[in-house]
């Protein structure tokens, strides 16, 4: 089966996926991408896989809107853009199926293959009702119209198919599963990091008793004020030596963050700027927890990647990942916003530290279940399920 996707960008998570999906379909994956926005570490990566089948194009104009990152919560601007030979270059690719991801960004090629030239398209989907529940009309109207020339969506998980299907996509035309951490990848990485490099990476940071680890953007959507005000009435009255709160990455509200806790002298909390994603192992094998408060998000990536390093996680309701990747038996969700329920959370996880070790092997058993390989299978499987819809309408 030729399978063409497009997507406007992808980081190095994807690579295990192409390369399993490649193999399904008989070395036949075309990949056609953004090269302006996508880093160097990740292109030199999937060239690798697909060789001269990963399409780099540039040139992409902005029709509508002001530029945006994804700091910002969902839905509170619009951009449209048309990189210009995107769908000659995908018709080129003589595809059978396409693949896009999301409603926006480069799918209007998919969907004008799909219209035009009768091209089964599949839509890999992340958004959930939460993520989506200040959505224009005009939004919610553009998804229902297209859906037409949409044979099959590929959902990350359970709250997101759901949102698929209130917006009346068929059930059975659904798939689950695509978006994946590179589990293996990142077994391989941990077992490599030695003793010495955890007891520098300690004595660095100054970190002491049960370590709470953040990786990730720090922006106001990911909720770490939240999280700091809760920490903040939490170790009022408790030992700060009992426990650490060690934030990996960067971002616009860095600085902001780092001010609350000099101010009120969380000297229990400490930042460590952006590191590498190739860097990253380290800081998963020296934590005791992983602790994602976010107020929205899709489907965020460093929690199974967290899982992968054998950490019990702390979740936030508020994202997407949890009915999949959290339980009882391997870590808690909370309500960022809800102060005392954090600091609830925060008690009994440092009331558990005997069993942490124990719940980071529970981790690993569930995230077993959440593969490249498996997400590959769910992508083919709604490739197939493309073809047949589509050629059960063009009898």
């Amino acid at each position: 089966m030729k399978i063409t996707w497009v997507t406007r960008s992808f980081l190095d998570y994807r690579i295990p996926v192409y390369r399993a999906l490649d193999g399904l379909c008989g070395n036949k994956l075309t990949l056609i991408y953004y090269t302006d926005v996508v880093p160097q570490r990740a292109k030199d990566k999937v060239h690798n896989v697909l060789d001269d089948r990963a399409i780099p194009l540039t040139g992409e104009k902005r029709l509508f809107g002001a530029k945006m990152g994804n700091a910002s919560m969902a839905n509170t601007g619009i951009r449209l853009t048309f990189l210009p030979g995107l769908i000659d270059r995908a018709k080129q690719s003589q595809p059978q199926v396409t693949i896009s991801d999301g409603f926006f960004q480069w799918t209007y090629a998919a969907l004008w293959l799909r219209a035009f030239k009768n091209i089964p398209h599949v839509m890999c989907y992340e958004r959930t009702a939460h993520t989506e529940r200040n959505a224009q009309w005009y939004r919610r109207a553009y998804r229902k119209f297209v859906m037409r020339w949409i044979d099959a969506i590929c959902c990350n998980g359970r709250l997101c198919g759901e949102y698929v299907k209130s917006l009346g996509f068929p059930s059975e035309r659904i798939t689950y599963g695509h978006m994946v951490a590179d589990v293996y990848g990142l077994r391989e990485s941990i077992a490599k990091v030695t003793k010495k490099q955890i007891s520098e990476l300690r004595i660095k940071n100054d970190l002491r008793g049960i370590i709470f680890l953040y990786v990730g953007q720090l922006i106001p959507r990911k909720g770490l004020m939240e999280l700091l005000k809760a920490w903040k009435e939490f170790w009022s009255n408790n030992d700060t030596t009992m426990a650490t709160l060690l934030i990996v990455g960067d971002g616009v509200q860095r600085s902001e963050l780092e001010q609350y806790c000099k101010q009120n002298r969380l000297n229990n909390v400490h930042f460590t700027g952006s590191v590498d994603y190739d860097n990253l192992c380290p800081f998963y094998k020296a934590a005791n927890v992983f602790i994602i408060p976010t107020l929205e998000d899709n489907w965020s990536l460093v929690v199974p990647e967290a899982m992968a390093c054998g950490l019990p996680i702390l979740c936030s309701k508020y994202n997407g990942c949890c009915p999949e990747y959290v339980t009882q038996d391997n870590g808690w969700v909370f309500d960022p916003l809800s102060t005392q329920g954090v600091v609830k959370c925060l008690k009994e996880c440092l009331s558990a530290r005997d069993r942490l070790a124990n719940m980071g092997k529970k981790s690993l058993e569930i995230i077993n279940n959440h593969t490249a390989k498996q997400a590959a299978n769910a992508i083919y499987s709604a490739c197939k399920t493309a073809l047949n819809n589509n050629s059960q309408k063009t009898k």
